[in-house]
């Protein structure tokens, strides 16, 4: 195989609130830390032992507008993109790094009434999308959407 691939897909709640920085051409980003865990029973003493990994996702443009818009701290969300390595250097003179998840995709997994008790707030969420396709029109935030059948006049 010649080709090569950068794709990540992760499941996990949002650490903090997003973050919007927006851009003199009308452009915007949107940064928010995401937890996911990994719980295991230790062997020899028979605790369960969880361990967090945290991840730094990077929204884009109509995508960020979208999560901050119905995004809280504490949500359920799936999101897939691509690793990108950010390199800087520090006040002190050193060089940092930072790795992060250029979003892609991403879809909201938290019911309303969670999302609603995160958020603690007096903004109204009746309407949530779920799916990060900034074309995409709000409807409910279930796992599974399906229209009805038509019905035929077919007997079979």
């Amino acid at each position: 195989m010649s080709g090569t691939l950068n794709k990540v897909m992760l499941i996990g709640h949002l650490g903090d609130e997003v973050k919007m920085h927006y851009f003199e051409g009308g452009g915007c980003i949107g940064r928010f830390p995401i937890a996911t865990n990994e719980t295991y029973t230790n062997r020899q003493t028979g605790e369960k032992v969880t361990n967090t990994e945290w991840h730094n996702i990077v929204v884009r443009n109509k995508a960020a507008e979208i999560c901050e818009k119905y995004l809280s701290k504490g949500d359920k969300i799936y999101v897939e993109g691509r690793l990108k390595t950010r390199q800087w250097q520090g006040e002190d003179g050193n060089t940092r790094y930072s790795t992060e998840i250029q979003v892609q995709d991403f879809t909201f997994l938290s019911t309303k009434s969670e999302s609603m008790s995160n958020a603690q707030s007096n903004t109204p969420q009746e309407q949530r999308p779920i799916s990060g396709n900034p074309g995409t029109k709000p409807i409910e935030n279930t796992a599974h959407v399906s229209e009805p059948e038509p019905e035929d006049d077919l007997p079979f």
